[in-house]
């Protein structure tokens, strides 16, 4: 197998037909890969995402899913296309797709930031951290760029190859994706906050949900317990994420970013941290699919 792609937490390899992911230990946030090893990190990615797969293969959902062994990944190949057009088929869409159910993450900063009015967002005040919204926010992301960063409709339409209705169409399958996970993690109470999708346009730009989701790198998720009791229990990435906002390395790399200077280097994990997550992972990964990891 040929290696085409490393990514910050997985290896891509040419496998002829199709594809294989091989999800690594890695662990990055904020666009930076921590200088840390996270041990099962990658085997509860691949088996979570498997499960996921495998639950969309059932409602009829189109995927690229094939199989999944330990931290590898056999999944469909698809064209990358530099510009791709509204006829082209069988490509990989260079765009991501997040949908967001409640205040949280990157949409909390741009309010409390004066960066995003939430007014528009249906709140007649400054909503607190972890205020559901309204109604549930769909967002356009790059996905090749250096930084991810928004995108309007237009912009997307131009940069993946989209018409209008096929744009409202990946909103209606990933809201139907959504649902199924909220439905299947409330039964072991947990909360679906936000996600991250990826997806192709296959033969007759069918859409095929690609790469992964549904995991603690992709999506957020809380405990619904402590919720309802007026508290947020982090159980994702954003755990982690935190811990670096409180140590203030946050701060420092969006004002380094904003100035144009130079970034600073993100420091490693803790051991305590590195045990933490490590346990976050595997725990969490028993409480999203009801399977016991082995």
């Amino acid at each position: 197998m040929k290696l085409i792609r490393e990514g910050k937490v997985k290896k891509v390899y040419d496998a002829g037909t199709e594809l294989v992911f091989e999800f690594t230990n890695n662990i990055s946030v904020f666009d930076k890969i921590i200088p840390t090893q996270i041990p099962e990190k990658g085997r509860s990615l691949c088996l979570t995402s498997a499960f996921w797969f495998e639950m969309l293969r059932e409602t009829g959902i189109k995927n690229h899913f094939i199989s999944c062994a330990g931290t590898k990944m056999r999944v469909q190949k698809f064209n990358i296309l530099s510009k791709p057009t509204v006829e082209d088929e069988n490509y990989l869409v260079p765009l991501e797709f997040i949908t967001r159910y409640y205040v949280a993450g990157s949409l909390y900063d741009r309010i409390r930031r004066g960066k995003q009015d939430y007014k528009e967002l249906g709140f007649d005040s400054m909503p607190e951290y972890g205020a559901r919204l309204p109604e549930p926010i769909f967002e356009i992301t790059t996905k090749f760029e250096a930084y991810d960063r928004k995108v309007d409709l237009n912009e997307a339409m131009e940069i993946g190859g989209l018409r209008k209705n096929e744009i409202e169409d990946i909103r209606d399958t990933i809201l139907k994706i959504d649902a199924i996970i909220e439905k299947e993690v409330r039964k072991r109470g947990l909360i679906h906050v936000d996600g991250k999708k990826e997806l192709a346009l296959g033969a007759g730009r069918e859409i095929v949900i690609v790469d992964t989701f549904g995991t603690l790198d992709e999506d957020r998720w809380w405990d619904l317990n402590a919720y309802e009791s007026g508290k947020i229990v982090q159980l994702s990435k954003e755990f982690v994420r935190q811990y670096y906002r409180e140590i203030g390395y946050h701060e420092q790399l969006m004002k380094a970013r904003e100035a144009g200077e130079e970034e600073p280097p993100i420091p490693p994990l803790p051991e305590d941290m590195v045990k933490k997550v490590t346990e976050l992972y595997v725990s969490m990964y028993e409480r999203i699919t009801g399977r016991k990891y082995q």
